[in-house]
């Protein structure tokens, strides 16, 4: 078994080295190519094949240097932890397809496909450590993958965005580092199984409360919950459309994963505090989220907004703090960050079919690029939660577990405003495809763009359709983040 758990290493490993490969091929395009595709297919069936494993077989846990947990680097590749890897190298396969019809040799001579490949390294690493310091580290990896790609093309509206989300993101990692050194201090460990059985041993006090509350603001700000979501829409915005679809369906997804862990795992304990106020700023996330979408006519402004919503619908979710509502959240979650990336990389051909973002410039495409659209139409439902899409199951979810708690208000008032989702990107296919076809629109090539779309838009509807079956594990999952001592006994062997 020991053999089998240094495969837990491998999807950080396998993006770095690609990474590495693509540093040194940076001039060679067509080679350059190659190596990322066969590196990025490779990586989704490693994945999905450790996460089969994992869930017939339990938790896969790396002790790197034989340092048995707490004392060592932990490396744990759970149920949850695999399930949201997985869904990341979906979405870098069609990612990587996309770029390489959109991304010209200038913006590869600038290590584009190296900075890809450690940004899903890094997310990869945030979901599967084991410890709150390395959790920082990949934070940091991400991150810096992240400023290299925000600014990639050099225009200047990408130049001030840029400065805005490296201020908001180091202030947040100095307030994230700071907190992990106030824990350590006050419980000796920074191993989260460790931290659960320290903290459950002393009670949630006062100062832990504190240092949860702490954490809660640097993951808030990370993953845009209201009030610290105002960088978000531009900055996802302006980069080019597969950074975008990158940023819009991974790095939120990481700091409401955080949450997740963290609340579920370590501060349970005083839930009557902390959760009731995760479902308060749930729904104030949605409303601001919703206004910010209906409020623009730059149709990636619309679709950043819409990022906004969906986060507060699952930390909404969280606070319910039910098996039912936290597997509602995990459906959810990776049903976001699967629609998300397709509806970037659908708004990315739009743009560049139009030749501009604003929506009112727009009109009668369906007739040029039919497929493009029913692309936007079918995104839309699946995004809004129309039966039997896979939004669906994931917000009956939550709204069911919202009822069953006695959160009748909250959960009412954020289904509701969620549906106005459906008429913000439904503006963008009456506005862009609908009507009479402006002349001014360019004869642009959509060869190579709609593979990438179709493929997240099959496992999207596939996790409606295929409900009933995909269901039983996240219900799983649910069980085991309402139990902390599954993780527990399994990191620390007790």
């Amino acid at each position: 078994m020991s053999n089998f758990n240094n495969l837990a290493i491998l999807p950080i490993l396998l993006p770095i080295i690609a990474g590495i490969l693509s540093a040194f091929l940076n001039r060679r395009n067509v080679l350059l190519k190659w190596v990322t595709g066969i590196f990025v297919i490779c990586q989704l069936l490693v994945v999905s094949y450790i996460m089969l494993q994992v869930f017939a077989q339990g938790p896969v846990i790396l002790e790197t240097g034989d340092w048995p947990a707490p004392y060592g680097i932990i490396i744990v590749a759970d149920e949850l932890a695999m399930l949201l890897v997985v869904t990341t190298n979906l979405i870098s396969v069609a990612a990587a397809f996309y770029s390489f019809k959109t991304v010209n040799q200038n913006e590869q001579r600038y290590y584009f496909y190296t900075f890809f490949h450690f940004l899903i390294a890094g997310v990869s690493g945030a979901f599967l450590t084991g410890d709150l310091f390395n959790l920082f580290v990949f934070f940091e990896v991400l991150l810096m993958a992240s400023y290299a790609l925000i600014i990639l093309g050099g225009s200047k509206q990408q130049f001030r965005e840029s400065i805005k989300y490296m201020l908001i993101n180091v202030f947040s990692s100095i307030l994230f580092v700071t907190t992990i050194a106030f824990l350590y201090s006050v419980t000796g460990t920074v191993n989260m199984a460790q931290l659960a059985v320290r903290v459950g041993e002393y009670g949630q006090t006062g100062i832990l409360t504190t240092i949860a509350i702490m954490l809660f603001i640097v993951f808030a700000t990370k993953g845009a919950l209201f009030p610290l979501y105002f960088w978000l829409p531009k900055s996802y915005s302006v980069p080019h459309p597969v950074v975008s679809a990158l940023f819009g369906s991974l790095l939120t997804k990481v700091g409401i994963y955080c949450i997740l862990r963290i609340f579920t795992l370590i501060f349970g304990h005083n839930a009557a505090f902390t959760h009731q106020l995760f479902i308060v700023i749930g729904v104030i996330t949605i409303l601001f989220g919703v206004i910010g979408a209906l409020s623009t006519h730059n149709i990636k402004l619309i679709i950043a907004y819409n990022i906004v919503p969906s986060i507060g619908f699952i930390l909404i979710g969280i606070g319910v703090f039910s098996v039912t509502s936290l597997a509602g959240a995990v459906y959810y979650l990776i049903h976001d960050m699967i629609i998300k990336g397709a509806l970037f990389l659908i708004v990315g051909t739009i743009v560049m079919i139009a030749g501009t973002s604003d929506l009112r410039k727009m009109g009668g495409l369906l007739h040029q690029y039919p497929v493009v659209g029913w692309q936007l139409f079918i995104a839309t439902l699946v995004l809004a939660g129309i039966p039997p899409f896979s939004g669906f199951i994931g917000k009956y979810l939550l709204v069911r577990g919202g009822l069953e708690e006695g959160h009748y208000f909250a959960t009412i008032s954020a289904t509701l405003l969620s549906l106005l989702t459906l008429l913000s990107v439904m503006r963008i296919f009456i506005g862009a495809f609908w009507g009479e076809q402006m002349k001014e629109h360019r004869t642009v090539s959509t060869k190579g763009l709609l593979a990438p779309v179709s493929f997240l838009l099959a496992f999207s509807i596939l996790l409606g359709v295929g409900g009933d079956y995909i269901y039983p594990y996240v219900q799983y999952i649910g069980d085991t983040l309402a139990s902390p001592s599954y993780y527990i006994e399994n990191v620390l062997k007790e």
